[in-house]
């Protein structure tokens, strides 16, 4: 059931079950600040995945009766996975989709936060459910058949109306699969969960700029992750932009003007490169899936045509290699437009990209995408081997603007990730790792590749999966190749003999970034019995015995051609 009234429904102690992506991070700050306005008490448990939920669940729900679930909950019956008590009660706030049919019409225990104008294409009610009364006339006893003429005619007639219920009940629940089927088939993303909770604050009138900010991060994080098509973004960009306007507008007297010191939020068109403004411009370009692949930088030609490419701007080696904050202010101030305009020649026409970008005094700017980079990389940090909970605690902390030091140490560790995901790319290029399977592409990490070990995290191997797909793309002459999904699998537990296998759709302009890989390697492991876990909230994510891989492959192969 959709919740109607926020205020009425939502404030109790409650148990705050987040999922481990930064926009769950960032909805969860949001939902913070609101609890604390209102002196609400909550407990926050991080959960990674199916296993760490019902874990979380069955050690707190003798002691809450309401649950807050974030990024993760609504794509799976709930109730039937975790069976609670009848007082028990659910407010899930999910950008996962297609949203579980009986999530949508449970009237009692599941409330549903989401944004009402989405397009759901839910299934009618009477399609998929009927009431159990219907079926109970069906079982009727039979008569005895030495009965006057009058009584075997009505007798007759109660089979015929009993054969034609049952052939009506047959055709219903054939036509109750097949609908089933058709909006379950692929998964995809809703709006950004901190948007989501923004709009919750907005009607209660408690948004502040922080919470502002935090949504902003919310919806970067998708156009970063890839999980939402450009058209999405820019429509909810639009949306953000008028919440901007109206909590940024400095007048210009003297009383009304802001300290320099205070948060200021801005509207910016800004360049597509990773990190740049904390990093060198050289090293941005060569890390950036956009630059890279179109470039093709894993090649000495690549590497040539980037060469060409500072040369065409006019701007020295020296200085595109040196920290960006040092290059000479004459540069920077044309910067923008020189680097768009030699772009285009070398194919890349879309270098800029709207966003926003923050500012702490002077001192401090930082664009969306740098604060998604760096609290990703905090949450899957391999570097020092601290538990998942200890991690989450330290994202979620670098999101807070007296936390600066974190988030300056999570843009180093991005910095290093990036750097890891496209060697690992151009890797996997020039060794011709990526094979053509018939209806996917497929990747295979060995164990003792570089960084193997940060790629059995759910967040980096997905990202790197984008950027394999991408280069493979511009890499690649066999048009049928450019438009298949690619399947990436790297090992997950070496001494457990377990890998992690991600799907991902085609890479093509109109994508709808629809993805058919959960319900594909559900079917796959079915009809081979392969020892697969499906623990991650993304079902085009599982985790599979390492015997198991080449027949589960196969499975998959004959399910897709």
């Amino acid at each position: 059931m959709f919740l109607s009234d926020f205020r009425k429904e939502f404030y109790e102690r409650v148990l705050l079950l987040v999922a481990s992506d930064v926009d769950a991070l960032c909805a969860c700050k949001i939902l913070q600040a609101l609890f604390q306005c209102d002196h609400v008490q909550y407990t926050l448990v991080p959960v990674s995945g199916w296993q760490e939920l019902e874990t979380a669940f069955l050690e707190h729900k003798d002691q809450f009766q309401y649950f807050v679930l974030i990024n993760c909950g609504a794509n799976v019956d709930l109730l039937e996975i975790l069976q609670p008590e009848e007082d028990t009660f659910f407010f899930i706030c999910d950008t996962h989709r297609p949203i579980n049919v009986v999530n949508v019409y449970n009237e009692t225990q599941i409330k549903l936060l989401v944004k009402q104008d989405d397009d759901f294409e839910i299934p009618a009610y009477d399609d998929i459910f009927r009431d159990e009364e219907e079926d109970e006339d069906d079982s009727g006893n039979e008569s005895d058949r030495s009965e006057p003429s009058g009584k075997r005619k009505r007798f007759e007639e109660d089979i015929m109306e009993r054969t034609m219920k049952r052939r009506q009940r047959r055709e219903w629940e054939a036509r109750r699969r097949e609908i089933l089927f058709d909006y379950e088939q692929y998964e995809y993303h809703g709006t950004s969960s901190a948007m989501v909770m923004f709009d919750l604050a907005w009607i209660m009138s408690k948004d502040l700029n922080d919470m502002l900010w935090w949504a902003i991060v919310g919806l970067t994080d998708q156009w970063v992750q890839d999980k939402i098509t450009q058209m999405k973004y820019v429509t909810d960009i639009g949306t953000l932009q008028r919440h901007v306007s109206r909590h940024n507008h400095r007048n210009e007297d003297e009383e009304n003007s802001l300290s320099i010191d205070c948060m200021r939020i801005a509207f910016e068109y800004d360049l597509r490169l990773a990190l740049y403004q904390h990093w060198s411009l050289f090293e941005s370009l060569c890390n950036t899936c956009y630059t890279s692949a179109s470039l093709k930088l894993w090649s000495v030609q690549g590497q040539k045509r980037l060469q060409e490419f500072f040369a065409d701007m006019g701007l020295p080696l020296k200085q595109v290699k040196q920290k960006f904050n040092s290059m000479d202010i004459s540069l920077k101030e044309n910067l923008q437009e020189m680097i768009e305009e030699s772009a285009s020649k070398f194919g890349m026409k879309n270098l800029r990209v709207q966003t926003f970008s923050i500012h702490f005094g002077f001192k401090n700017k930082f664009l969306a995408s740098d604060i998604v980079y760096a609290t990703a990389s905090l949450m899957e940090n391999i570097e020092k081997d601290e538990p998942g909970a200890d991690n989450f605690i330290k994202a979620l902390d670098s999101l807070s603007r007296s936390n600066l030091d974190k988030l300056h140490q999570g843009l180093e560790l991005a910095k290093k990730q990036l750097r890891a995901t496209q060697q690992t790319v151009a890797s996997c290029i020039c060794t011709n790792l990526v094979i053509s399977q018939g209806p996917f592409l497929y990747c295979y990490l060995m164990e003792g590749t570089p960084d193997v070990k940060l790629f059995s995290k759910p967040v980096s191997l997905c990202l790197l999966s984008k950027y394999l797909l991408k280069s493979f793309v511009c890499s690649t002459k066999n048009k049928r190749c450019k438009l298949l999904p690619l399947i990436v699998a790297a090992p997950m537990d070496v001494e457990q003999g377990t890998v992690i296998m991600v799907g991902i759709p085609p890479e093509t302009e109109s994508s709808d970034k629809k993805n058919f890989f959960g319900r594909a390697f559900e079917k796959a492991a079915e009809s081979t019995n392969s020892r697969t876990l499906h623990n991650h909230f993304d079902m085009s994510i599982i985790e599979l015995k390492m015997e198991d891989r080449s027949k589960f492959l196969d499975a998959l192969i004959s399910l897709l051609s």
